[in-house]
C-alpha cells in the first residue's frame, strides 16, 4: 500500500494536483441483477452476480472517462476498489486533467457538477435518480445519533445540510462551494422533506447511464492531495478479535489471546 501510494504522488509531480474525486457505489438493484435472481432470492444471495456486474460496469465507466472523455480529457488517474461493511464493492477515483482542461475556475465546476433537484415535470427520471441514490438523509441534524454526528455541540463531519449559494465559488478546503439556489424543488426521503442543501454533489450525464451513488467532486486546492491518496491507499479493514478456551485453570497468554485478523466479505472474495 505505501509504494502504490508514493507511486501516485509521483504522478502529482509530473501531472499537477488532481482535478476530479469520483466515487462510484454498486446498486444492488441494478437490472443487471435483478433479471438473473431466482424467486424470493435477494442481491446478497448471489454475491459472485453482484461482483460480476459490478466489474462490467466499472470497465465501463473506465472506457467513457479514460477513451470517451466524458469529463474533458484525463492525463493520469489512479483507483481503488473497497468493499463496504455490508459487503457491496465501490470504486474511488482520482482523475488528473491533461493541462488544456484544468479545472481552474467556478465556471469550470459548474459544467461537471450539479448539486441541484431537477424539475419533476421536464426531468422525471433524474428527478427520480437524485432521490433514490444522491440524497444525503436522514443523518447529520436530522438524527443526531447517527455515526455522521461528531463533537460537542453535534456537527456533521460531512457539514450537511449545506448553503444555498447562487453561484459557485472556490471554498476554505478542498472543495469548492458549489451553486445552490433555492428553486423551491423538493423531495421525500424516509418520510422527510429535504432541498438543494441535502444533495451530494453529482454529474448528471453518469448518473443518468449508470443508475448508482456516483459522487463527483471537485478538487480545487493543492494542499489536500496528500490526504485523498492517502483515503483512496489508505488499505483494508481489520479487526481484532479474542479467542477463549473453555479449560479452566489455564495461564492467560495476553500476546496469543488477541490476533490482528482481516475480514473479506463474500463479494470481496469473489473480486
Amino acid at each position: 500500500m505505501k509504494q502504490r501510494f508514493l507511486d501516485a504522488m509521483a504522478l502529482v509531480q509530473d501531472d499537477g494536483r488532481p482535478d476530479i474525486f469520483l466515487t462510484m457505489t454498486c446498486n444492488p438493484k441494478w437490472k443487471e441483477i435483478d433479471d438473473e435472481l431466482l424467486p424470493r432470492q435477494s442481491a446478497q444471495d448471489q454475491p459472485d452476480l453482484v461482483t460480476r456486474v459490478f466489474h462490467a460496469k466499472l470497465e465501463d465507466l473506465k472506457l467513457l472517462l479514460l477513451q470517451r472523455h466524458i469529463i474533458d480529457v484525463v492525463g493520469s488517474y489512479v483507483y481503488v476498489i473497497e468493499f463496504q461493511k455490508g459487503g457491496l464493492p465501490h470504486a474511488h477515483f482520482l482523475l488528473i486533467m491533461t493541462p488544456r482542461y484544468k479545472m481552474s475556475n467556478p465556471n469550470d465546476y459548474d459544467k461537471q457538477v450539479c448539486v441541484e433537484i431537477p424539475d419533476p415535470i421536464r426531468f422525471p427520471e433524474m428527478h427520480d435518480l437524485i432521490k433514490s441514490h444522491m440524497m444525503y438523509s436522514p443523518y447529520g441534524i436530522l438524527r443526531e445519533k447517527s455515526p455522521c454526528m461528531q463533537v460537542v455541540p453535534k456537527i456533521c463531519r460531512f457539514r450537511y445540510p449545506r448553503l444555498l449559494n447562487e453561484k459557485s465559488s472556490q471554498g476554505e478546503d478542498s472543495y469548492p462551494l458549489y451553486r445552490r439556489i433555492n428553486n423551491g424543488i423538493e423531495v421525500t426521503v424516509r418520510n422527510t422533506t429535504l432541498d438543494n442543501r441535502w444533495v451530494a454533489p453529482y454529474n448528471p450525464k453518469l448518473l443518468m447511464m449508470f443508475n448508482c451513488h456516483i459522487n463527483v467532486e471537485v478538487c480545487s486546492i493543492i494542499k489536500f492531495v496528500k490526504y485523498l491518496f492517502k483515503y483512496v491507499y489508505k488499505g483494508h479493514d481489520k479487526q481484532v478479535i479474542h479467542i477463549d478456551n473453555d479449560q479452566e485453570n489455564i495461564v492467560i497468554n495476553e500476546i496469543r489471546k488477541f490476533q490482528d485478523a482481516r475480514y473479506v466479505s463474500p463479494p470481496k472474495s469473489l473480486w
